[in-house]
């Protein structure tokens, strides 16, 4: 199955509060796991730089994950940034076929 990388952003206000914030999480997590059955997450960071939180999770399809972006942006979020992400050892396949078409 695919992998995607979401990146949010919260207004300054959205983690004045462990407990506030927890319950967003909550909620944010409740109506994706609606909306999006198919979506398994894999990891969840609080990280660093621009954006605060980094989720890294599989989809069945590129609209799923628009869905999880979308969920995020109602939900809160000032911004939400998605990427799709391949293994490493499966971008070496595609290396290697394509290296072996030129």
């Amino acid at each position: 199955m695919p992998i995607f990388i979401l990146l949010t952003k919260l207004a300054p206000e959205s983690s004045q509060s462990a407990q506030a914030r927890r319950a967003m999480g909550k909620e944010w997590l409740q109506k994706v796991k609606s909306l999006c059955p198919g979506v398994k997450f894999l990891a969840h960071y609080a990280i660093l730089g621009p954006y605060d939180f980094m989720d890294i999770y599989e989809a069945p399809d590129a609209e799923t994950a628009h869905k999880v972006s979308l969920i995020s942006r109602a939900g809160g979020a000032v911004s939400a940034e998605s990427w799709q992400a391949l293994p490493y050892d499966r971008f070496l396949s595609v290396l290697e076929e394509v290296s072996k078409g030129a």
